[in-house]
């Protein structure tokens, strides 16, 4: 590139980052919204906590498998148009949400009673499922556009500073709309504020889906620059194929056929399991194997999550800086980490000093949520910039899988066994990570023909 193009460059590449981070931080704005209307939904419309859990769960479920399918399509769409229209219409799905009573009245014509309940549920059981597959399209058109506007050596450092944003955008929501229940709503009780919870995030989020359309672009060629230096192909079928008849056959040699996908997905899912074993079973496990306070507890998996975003920058940093990009070797150190303080933690006696549990814990976020960051950033490097969005709903799939093992199968063993065999389950489910990283130690840090700059085997 000629220095002007690189400035240029420079500015676009700055521009998306930031875009991009901004706009996927408001899909959380419609997705999180969900637990903060949920005592408001049990309170004034009687919606029972197992109505409430299928809610979630089949949310979640769609959500994964979205996420591949939509990882798929990415690849080969408008990355700008494809997010953009996609928070968009979950915001859409939760202005829909808010109306569910007055839904339910004009398909019923009754104010309550059995079947103006039940045709509610129904209603707001739809739209919420549908938000779930709406929100697939948010990270893989990310995946797409920062392979295209990120070199590989630097993609480390700069996704995880990206990936803070489903924190920031989590946490910001959790703000507002803990505000909306406090002090929305009529009379006392703040009946009706549940509502807001989903019309106030979702009107946020569309006049951020504008915003995304008007200053996200697809690739450098779409602005008049030269794609990324140092992601060509020797093979020039496989360039041709994303474009062409070929793509399946592209498909099936850098993502399906690539065994060091399938690795990736494989330790993303032992991943899940550690992650999602404390974010779902943290207040459970602290008050009752540590004797915390419900208080101190909630706390405690807050701190988690922050120290978290520490270890995703940290550990992006550390990969371009040390090992030269190859994060699957940064992800041995961190589940390594990660389960010397899940074993340290669990050694503790009950009536350990709460700023010591607090520092085990946190490192032990700090920890496993460096794989969490670079799992996909690996995913992407390894698959090539056309194949990006892919191979992360690929790994992603994997990663929502484990909430067989984290919800259920953590809540068998604590219930049946005590929360020791639960603790050992964690720290197994850590070891073997580990191990299922090392497996690809010897790998390159991309699946391009060429080694980047700095790059050796």
């Amino acid at each position: 590139m000629t220095p002007e193009q690189k400035k240029r460059f420079k500015y676009w590449q700055t521009r998306t980052i930031i875009a991009t981070m901004v706009g996927y931080a408001l899909f959380y704005f419609v997705r999180k919204n969900f637990s903060l209307a949920m005592p408001g939904l049990e309170a004034d419309l009687g919606i029972s906590k197992t109505s409430l859990g299928i809610f979630l769960t089949l949310n979640g479920v769609v959500y994964g498998l979205s996420r591949f399918v939509n990882g798929v399509l990415a690849d080969r769409m408008n990355a700008r148009w494809y997010m953009s229209i996609g928070l968009a219409l979950c915001a859409l799905s939760n202005f829909a949400f808010g109306f569910g009573e007055d839904v339910s009245y004009w398909l019923t014509g009754e104010h309550d009673g059995t079947q103006f309940t039940n045709t509610m549920i129904l209603f707001m059981g739809i739209m919420w499922v549908v938000n779930g597959m709406l929100q697939g399209t948010g990270f893989p058109p990310c995946a797409r556009l920062l392979t295209h506007w990120v070199p590989p050596t630097e993609l480390a450092t700069k996704m995880s500073w990206w990936n803070t944003s489903h924190s920031i955008g989590a946490g910001l929501v959790v703000i507002l709309c803990g505000y909306i229940m406090g002090n929305m709503g009529v009379g006392a009780s703040h009946t009706g504020a549940w509502r807001w919870c989903f019309w106030l995030p979702a009107g946020i989020s569309f006049a951020g889906a504008i915003a995304l359309a008007i200053f996200l672009r697809d690739t450098p060629s779409s602005v008049g620059l030269p794609e990324l230096e140092g992601t060509e192909t020797k093979d020039k079928k496989d360039a041709a194929a994303t474009k062409g008849p070929e793509y399946r056959a592209f498909l099936r040699k850098h993502v399906f056929g690539n065994p060091l996908i399938w690795i990736l997905g494989i330790a993303n899912f032992f991943v899940y399991v550690v992650r999602f074993s404390v974010l779902d079973w943290g207040p459970s496990l602290l008050s009752q194997s540590k004797g915390v306070s419900m208080e101190h507890a909630g706390w405690l998996v807050a701190m988690f999550e922050i120290a978290g975003i520490a270890g995703m920058v940290f550990a992006g940093w550390a990969t371009d800086r040390w090992l030269k990009g190859r994060a699957h070797r940064t992800c041995v150190f961190c589940m390594a980490g990660a389960a010397l303080f899940v074993f340290l933690f669990w050694r503790l006696p009950a009536d350990a000093p709460v700023w010591l549990l607090f520092a085990t814990l946190c490192a032990a976020g700090f920890c496993i949520y460096g794989p969490q960051a670079l799992i996909g950033i690996a995913a992407a490097n390894q698959a090539t910039k056309h194949a990006a969005a892919t191979a992360n709903g690929l790994t992603g799939l994997f990663g929502y899988a484990s909430t067989l093992v984290s919800g259920v199968g953590l809540g068998y063993l604590a219930q049946h066994y005590g929360w020791d065999l639960a603790y050992v389950g964690i720290l197994a489910m850590a070891l073997v990570g580990m191990a299922v990283f090392l497996l690809m130690w010897r790998a390159r840090a991309d699946g391009y023909d060429e080694p980047q700059a700095g790059q050796s085997n």
